[in-house]
């Protein structure tokens, strides 16, 4: 059975620029979408935080402003988490975790990653296990960020050179934490040395598929990583099939 790992941030807040904590979490489409999909699809899943605490979910990723207006989505978004409710209480600890265990890891948005997971060494360590055993790692949104803690022996960025998305300077912009943020996801993914692409429009899905990397850029590119994603692995299950 195809096992994905879903590494989900474990911090409830993200630390701004001035030094003021802001509530945040996971995203929660971001991990609703592609934990249904992944579900559907028959694999087996392990959510995971780091030292397994309970995730928290980002309050306005349940607004309709964050949901192209749609007033019911937030509702079909917490009746998802209490039915995962019970998987949510009692994460496995990231730290913990090993890829040779695993097919995959995806890691869902909301600022949150950009607190903790951004700069969790045992993440990057296990991220690289992933990446050198040409594993899938995906994330999408402010996910990426997460990526960042993967560095090689000569402390380069283990995905340097490589194609990768991620959340916007101008969505950050316009939904009004660039000035605030003591750094932005764009920017640090160039710096860092990646090839940065995103969507010709803010807020339009954008999927980005470098080897065995799969990035999206926001939350409405989640649902198109997914599925990218499950096609990803069904090849990958055909190919050991036929081996």
């Amino acid at each position: 059975m195809t096992r994905v790992l879903m590494a989900i941030t474990g911090s409830d807040h993200w630390t701004l620029a001035d030094g003021t904590p802001h509530a945040t979490g996971f995203w929660p489409e971001e991990l609703i979408v592609p934990h249904q999909k992944f579900t559907d699809a028959g694999y087996d899943l392990v959510l995971a935080t780091p030292g397994g605490v309970r995730p928290v979910p980002d309050q306005a990723g349940f607004t309709p402003e964050m949901n192209g207006g749609d007033s019911a989505a937030g509702e079909r978004f917490r009746d998802y988490l209490a039915s995962i409710d019970a998987v949510l209480a009692a994460p496995a600890d990231l730290h913990a975790m090993s890829a040779d265990d695993f097919d995959a890891v995806f890691v869902p948005g909301g600022h949150g990653p950009m607190e903790d997971l951004a700069v969790d060494a045992d993440f990057g360590r296990l991220l690289n296990q992933f990446d050198d055993a040409g594993k899938i790692v995906s994330a999408v949104c402010h996910g990426p960020a997460a990526l960042l803690s993967a560095t090689t022996d000569d402390g380069a960025w283990t995905f340097a050179g490589r194609r990768v998305t991620g959340f916007a300077n101008t969505e950050e912009t316009q939904i009004g934490f660039a000035e605030s943020a003591p750094w932005l996801l764009q920017d640090r993914l160039t710096d860092a040395g990646g090839s940065y692409e995103s969507a010709d429009e803010a807020w339009a899905p954008h999927i980005v598929a470098d080897g065995n990397l799969f990035t999206g850029q926001n939350p409405g590119s989640t649902g198109p990583l997914a599925d990218v994603l499950v096609e990803a692995l069904a090849d990958v299950d055909s190919a050991a099939n036929v081996a």
